[in-house]
């Protein structure tokens, strides 16, 4: 019998369920034990459910495709099986935190790639990198929801994964106005090429919802806890737009910056090389050694170069130079499904375990 911790993924048919899926193939802590989606793929085994629809390149691992498929709004019957959650529904932000909740009051800890519960006081928005501490909210979500070991903890949008810890491991500099376009890959919207053919040799300037996301959620990722609610933080001030472009995986982001101390062309480099968070403390499965890599030359990073760096969960970033405008200007570039999304998710849920907030039901 496996000591690994039984995992069930609510939403595991789509995109991000699928990368939740290959991410745990032979994870040296969790096991997925429990499959869950809507009643239309009920029934079926995830094979089954998944024919036609399986996105990825990498095959659906053999340990999961017999697993039967269960109906993820009966949510005492897959709770009862597994340890914790993932959870990356698509469904209207009111339904998902409804979900949501209803899985941590039965005791079950919810790690979520939704949106829905991103700006609710006591639930954790997290970077494990960034800010490890504000894990500290979950004993009064606890308290909330009538729960002694049920909780959610969320990750943040993927577009802000590329430029946040760029900006954290200057945060000693005081940063005070960003400017910061994204170029978003298709998978962003759950797509492949074949499902979306308009945006074969196309560039869309919209994507709904974005750049509120991009502007707001660093803020909260820098905010403080009081009273057992996280309160955002009042700067910098950060001015976005995100725009689609013809990429399969991977975001990339132009960003302007100006500081409050500019800091040294230098320093700014040896702290990006050297920057360590919990993860790499920890030594945590998934995390990345080189959490951020600075590349020399003038092409770099390139999105299909550079996405899978550190297995997806590093970010890389090249071309910073002075500015006219700003302080600095330099470009980076995330993995968008791996680190942006399910590959974030599952290196939150390790810093859950590492710390105590996961345990064997």
């Amino acid at each position: 019998m496996s000591n690994k911790l039984k995992v069930g993924i609510v939403g595991g048919t789509g995109m991000v369920g699928q990368r939740f899926i290959t991410l745990l193939e032979n994870h040296p802590w969790f096991e997925v034990t429990s499959i869950a989606a809507s009643s239309s793929s009920a029934g079926k085994t995830y094979e089954e459910a998944t024919k036609g629809r399986w996105k990825l390149d990498r095959p659906i691992p053999d340990a999961v495709k017999n697993i039967v498929v269960k109906d993820a709004s009966k949510v005492e019957e897959v709770a009862e099986d597994v340890d914790f959650v993932f959870c990356a529904v698509n469904m209207p932000k009111d339904e998902t935190k409804a979900l949501e909740e209803a899985y941590a009051r039965t005791g079950t800890p919810v790690v979520s790639n939704n949106s829905a519960h991103r700006w609710t006081g006591d639930v954790p928005m997290v970077i494990p990198e960034i800010n490890p501490h504000h894990l500290e909210v979950i004993e009064y979500q606890r308290k909330r929801l009538g729960t002694s070991t049920g909780f959610i903890a969320v990750k943040p949008n993927c577009s802000i994964q590329s430029y946040v810890p760029a900006l954290h491991a200057l945060k000693e500099f005081n940063p005070t106005k960003v400017v910061a376009c994204t170029y978003q890959a298709i998978s962003g919207a759950g797509k492949t090429f074949e499902e979306w053919p308009e945006m074969v040799d196309n560039v869309i300037p919209f994507i709904g919802g974005e750049e509120e996301k991009s502007e707001q959620e660093p803020l909260r990722i820098w905010g403080n806890v009081e009273n057992g609610e996280i309160v955002k933080a009042s700067s910098p001030v950060i001015t976005t737009q995100c725009i689609r472009v013809p990429v399969s995986d991977g975001h990339m982001a132009a960003v302007f910056v100006s500081f409050e101390k500019k800091p040294a062309k230098d320093e700014i480099i040896q702290l990006w090389r050297n920057f360590k968070g919990k993860p790499q403390l920890l030594s945590l499965p998934s995390a990345p050694k080189q959490f951020i890599t600075y590349f020399e030359e003038e092409n770099r990073p390139q999105t299909k170069l550079d996405r899978d760096i550190e297995n997806g969960m590093g970010v890389s970033i090249g071309r910073l130079r002075e500015d006219t405008l700003y302080d600095y200007k330099f470009v980076s570039l995330s993995h968008n499904t791996v680190r942006g999304a399910a590959g974030g998710a599952v290196l939150i849920a390790e810093l859950l375990k590492a710390e105590g907030y996961i345990q064997p039901k």
